[in-house]
């Protein structure tokens, strides 16, 4: 039996288990989750009533959380592309890159589109301005990390790759890389230049309207 994935193609979490999948060709069901299945609406909240997602389903396994399912998919279903590094040390800091796009470019992204969903009324602007910040600083770190490597952690694509794709590609339309940060603006390219992600993204496509802050005309 194949996997199952609970996700929507315009979410960037699901986009992130996306890309690992389709760097190695894994077959697996995509069980799109939005108004029109109602039933693997219903399924997916039996699962997982936190209502997050992506969440895979394997047999009698279920993961949740974006990263846990990459790393479940390299031990019961691995493919030619090894998403974490063999060395220990090297696989720690794939994984240490993983959390600083999820945390530090992920999550002040999210707030920023949160808040604009949010009823004005409801808004917290110092709240986006906190985390307009952050993505300054994490912006300027990052550069001089990919200044040095091909990928976010070395010279493979890992873990972290998949992570980094998701958080700049979005990140970058509600609070764009600025010109004086060029080997970020270059890696953000490289990652769109990924088949996987590419896929991803043109998947991703047809739903840009939704984008609370309108999606800009490019990319």
């Amino acid at each position: 039996m194949k996997p199952q994935l609970f996700a929507h193609p315009f979410s960037s979490y699901c986009q992130k288990v996306l890309i690992a999948l389709y760097e190695n060709g894994t077959d697996f069901d995509y069980l799109m989750l939005d108004p029109d299945h109602a039933d693997i609406l219903a399924e997916w909240q039996a699962i997982w009533p936190v209502k997050r997602f992506p969440v895979l389903k394997d047999g009698s396994e279920t993961v949740m959380e974006a990263t846990t399912i990459i790393e479940y998919l390299m031990l019961r279903h691995p493919g030619p592309v090894r998403l974490l590094p063999a060395d220990p040390v090297e696989a720690l800091r794939a994984r240490m890159m993983d959390r600083v796009f999820d945390n530090y470019i992920m999550t002040p992204m999210q707030k920023v589109v949160f808040n604009a969903i949010r009823p004005e009324a409801e808004r917290d602007p110092y709240g986006v301005i906190e985390a307009r910040a952050m993505l300054d600083d994490t912006y300027g770190w990052l550069n001089g990390v990919v200044a040095e490597t091909e990928w976010a952690a070395g010279d493979s694509f890992t873990l972290a790759d998949c992570a980094a794709a998701p958080s700049l590609f979005y990140a970058d339309w509600i609070h764009p890389i600025p010109d004086t940060l060029p080997a970020l603006r270059a890696y953000r390219t490289r990652l769109l230049a990924r088949p996987s992600f590419a896929r991803a993204v043109d998947e991703g496509r047809p739903y840009r309207s939704f984008f609370p802050l309108g999606a800009p005309n490019r990319d």
